[in-house]
């Protein structure tokens, strides 16, 4: 009687290396056509004027007030919402209290709300009809259609994304080292920066990583919140919107081209880091 041992390995015949072959053809034609394809055709359109101007339409004031209102969002977001997910998945996987699964169900929040209607939500929180907007007027505090609007609807989209990564990876390590670790007589804080930290760097990377780029390239949020004000309050995505909507579309290209290149380099470091998260 033959054993697990005797029997073939799945694929292992020439049927089952064809198969492979042309799943494989398969996923690179569709890769090829859906993403590789538009992605070399915005930097082709880009130069389409060529390099001087290419660097024209990187140089204009409203696109560098533009690039850095995008990276000014990012600094806000990323350090905030990497503190605030390293804090919640460390209270979700190590501990049991009232209250938790409703903590998860709210970090799952922006990845179940559109963006435009999160954008809405802060319209109607801040907008001048709001119970706020008197007070902030009153006040002169703008929240809406200025910077702090921005940083503060970003903030919502990317919260989910460094503890969604940390749990599992918590979870899975279980708290026999920390639980050693203060037994040896380390602080709390000790236990945290010298046993919780290291074993969980590439994850919160990776998180980190993922939180970055989409705090680069969010839309829909910002642009409700932001009032398009050109050199003022758009984001370098909302900027491609409008020269792309004036019919300057070698400007479009050429600032897209930003954002692509950053995302190339967004998906390498994913890539990397994946490599030491995974098993």
């Amino acid at each position: 009687m033959s054993g697990p041992r005797d029997r073939p390995a799945i694929g292992a015949g020439s049927g089952g290396r064809a198969a492979r072959w042309a799943l494989t053809a398969l996923a690179l034609l569709f890769l090829g056509c859906f993403l590789l394809i538009p992605l070399a055709a915005v930097f082709v359109q880009a130069l389409a004027e060529g390099a001087g101007g290419y660097w024209r339409a990187i140089a204009d004031p409203d696109t560098r007030a533009a690039l850095r209102l995008t990276v000014l969002t990012a600094l806000m977001a990323v350090p905030v919402n990497t503190l605030v997910g390293l804090a919640a998945a460390w209270a979700i996987a190590r501990f049991q209290f009232p209250g938790r699964r409703l903590l998860v169900a709210l970090i799952d929040l922006p990845f179940t709300v559109s963006p435009v209607v999160a954008g809405l939500v802060f319209v109607l929180l801040f907008g001048a009809q709001s119970a706020l907007g008197p007070w902030l007027s009153e006040h002169g505090i703008r929240i809406l259609f200025a910077v702090p609007g921005i940083i503060l609807a970003t903030l919502f989209v990317t919260s989910p994304f460094v503890a969604r990564e940390l749990i599992p990876v918590m979870q899975e390590q279980g708290i026999e080292e920390e639980q050693a670790a203060l037994a040896l007589g380390a602080s709390g804080w000790q236990t945290f920066w010298r046993v919780t930290l290291p074993n969980i760097r590439w994850a919160l990377l990776y998180g980190v990583v993922l939180l970055n780029a989409r705090a680069i390239g969010e839309f829909g949020a910002v642009s409700i919140v932001s009032g398009h004000i050109r050199g003022q309050t758009n984001t370098a995505p909302l900027h491609v919107e409008i020269l792309y909507n004036e019919y300057n579309f070698a400007a479009a290209f050429a600032v897209a081209s930003v954002l692509a290149a950053a995302a190339l380099l967004t998906l390498a470091a994913k890539a990397i880091i994946g490599r030491r998260v995974g098993p």
